[in-house]
């Protein structure tokens, strides 16, 4: 019997939701370069297009780019997000790397 694999009953866009959730609870974006509340949207990531872009239009010294990622531990890799917290998950269940690796395609 064939019951899937955990990366595929998850989505990009539903981890980009939980990131953004667990980073923003209240729902107030802020810079995370100089912490103002004076951002706006600003399209979306190229290589994921779930992750939201921000730009802080608060001061001179500020007016940085920034997105959902920016300062995590997720930040700058190529592997979608969903790779890295189906990984997270498993190793919560103390799978063995051979085994997430096995799960998601990954190299040991």
């Amino acid at each position: 019997m064939n019951i899937g694999r955990i990366f595929d009953l998850i989505s990009n866009e539903t981890c980009f939701e939980m990131i953004s959730e667990n980073r923003w609870p209240d729902g107030t974006v802020l810079c995370p370069h100089c912490d103002s509340e004076n951002v706006k949207k600003n399209g979306h990531n190229n290589v994921q297009v779930e992750c939201q872009r921000y730009y802080c239009k608060y001061c001179k010294s500020c007016k940085r780019y920034f997105d959902d990622l920016t300062n995590t531990v997720f930040a700058g890799h190529q592997r979608p997000l969903k790779v890295w917290i189906a990984c997270l998950y498993l190793m919560g269940l103390n799978v063995s790397n051979s085994q997430i690796a096995q799960e998601l395609d990954l190299c040991q």
